[in-house]
C-alpha cells in the first residue's frame, strides 16, 4: 500500500455519502465487540455496501457475511498507523525509518491513501447463517508477526477448511466487483486508489473522508 504508484492515483471524488450499514442493511450481520461512540466504523459508501450485499446473495447455503469495520475516520487512521510503526521500531531498533514506513505498511495503510478512510474498504468475514464460527484461519487484524504471515490470503500451511473458507469469500466479493489487500484476508475495497490500480480504472471514485464532512 505504500508504493508510490498507489498514491499517484488520480481521485475524482464521485461525492457518494456515507451510509449507516446497521440501519441501511439490516440484513447484514454486523459485529457487536467492533464499536464506537460516533458509530463511524459502521459507515460505508453505497456503492460498497450495495455490492457487499451482492456477495452476500452469491454466498453458498450456510454461510452469510459479517461486517467488522467500515470507515475509519483519517485521525484514527494515523493513531494506528504510528502505534504499529512504534510497535516496529520497538521490535527493531536502529531500522530504518522507510524501512519501518514499508513494514508498517504491510498491515496498516498509510493514512493519506487508506481506503478506510474513504469508506471504500470494509473487514468482513464469514459465519454461519445463525452468526457461528468459521474457521478462516486467523483472526481479523491479526498482524503478520502475530500470525506467523497466516493473516496473508494466500498464505502456505493453512487448514484445508480454512483455505476453502477464503476461497469462498474471495470468489463471491471478487465477482461483486471488490478487491482484496493480499496481506490481509478480510480487507476488501471498491472505489478507493488501490482499487483503481488493481482494476486498471484511470481513476479512485472515493478519497478520504472527514467524519465531520460525512
Amino acid at each position: 500500500m505504500a508504493d508510490p504508484v498507489v498514491a499517484a492515483v488520480p481521485v475524482k471524488e464521485c461525492g457518494e455519502p456515507l451510509v449507516d450499514v446497521r440501519t441501511a442493511a439490516p440484513e447484514l450481520l454486523v459485529a457487536e465487540d467492533r464499536t464506537d461512540d460516533s458509530g463511524a466504523y459502521a459507515q460505508l459508501r453505497e456503492g460498497v455496501l450495495r455490492r457487499l450485499l451482492a456477495a452476500q446473495q452469491a454466498l453458498p447455503d450456510g454461510l452469510r457475511l459479517q461486517f467488522v469495520e467500515g470507515y475509519r475516520p483519517p485521525s484514527l487512521q494515523r493513531r494506528y498507523f504510528e502505534e504499529y510503526a512504534d510497535e516496529l521500531r520497538a521490535a527493531h531498533p536502529g531500522r530504518d525509518a522507510a524501512l519501518i514506513h514499508d513494514a508498517a505498511s504491510r498491515y496498516v495503510s498509510p493514512p493519506d491513501i487508506a481506503p478506510h478512510s474513504a469508506g471504500s474498504a470494509v473487514d468482513v468475514t464469514l459465519v454461519t447463517t445463525d452468526g457461528g464460527h468459521v474457521d478462516m484461519g486467523t483472526p481479523i487484524n491479526a498482524s503478520p508477526e502475530e500470525s506467523d504471515g497466516a493473516c496473508y490470503t494466500s498464505a502456505p500451511g493453512l487448514s484445508p477448511a480454512a483455505r476453502a473458507n477464503r476461497r469462498v469469500l474471495s470468489a463471491a466479493l471478487t465477482a461483486a466487483g471488490l478487491v482484496n489487500y493480499p496481506t490481509e484476508w478480510w480487507h476488501w475495497s471498491y472505489g478507493d486508489r488501490y482499487w483503481a490500480l488493481a482494476t486498471g480504472a484511470d481513476h479512485a471514485l472515493y478519497g478520504a473522508k472527514e467524519w465531520d464532512d460525512r
